[in-house]
């Protein structure tokens, strides 16, 4: 359904950008610790700016703070229009919300749950 979705934004002139939570978050980090950031920065800004998130997988990536802090900041950024536009986020994954908000902390079990 995410693919249908995607397609049919894309088709209207819309950005989308599709990817997997462990390959999201292994990309932020990298760009975090570059010292080249201004090739990785358009991609950070993507995520922030894209019109539709596509978060696959979520809960198959390794969990440490600097993701956990980068998966709020995508969340609330989007949700809370910081990037002054408005932003959608689909969130794919097989957690429960029990489990999102046992594997997760509070603040980014709301910002998920306020996806659904």
């Amino acid at each position: 359904m995410s693919n249908c979705i995607a397609q049919s934004l894309l088709t209207s002139g819309k950005t989308v950008l599709y990817q997997t939570a462990p390959v999201l978050l292994e990309n932020i980090i990298d760009y975090k610790m570059s010292k080249q950031k201004n090739i990785a920065d358009n991609v950070y800004q993507s995520v922030l700016t894209v019109d539709l998130l596509i978060i696959d997988d979520l809960g198959t990536e390794s969990l440490n703070s600097m993701k956990l802090s980068e998966l709020f900041t995508i969340l609330n950024t989007r949700i809370l229009n910081l990037n002054h536009k408005v932003t959608k986020t689909i969130i794919s994954t097989n957690l429960t919300i029990k489990d999102i908000f046992s594997t997760y902390e509070e603040r980014i079990g709301s910002r998920i749950a306020r996806t659904l």
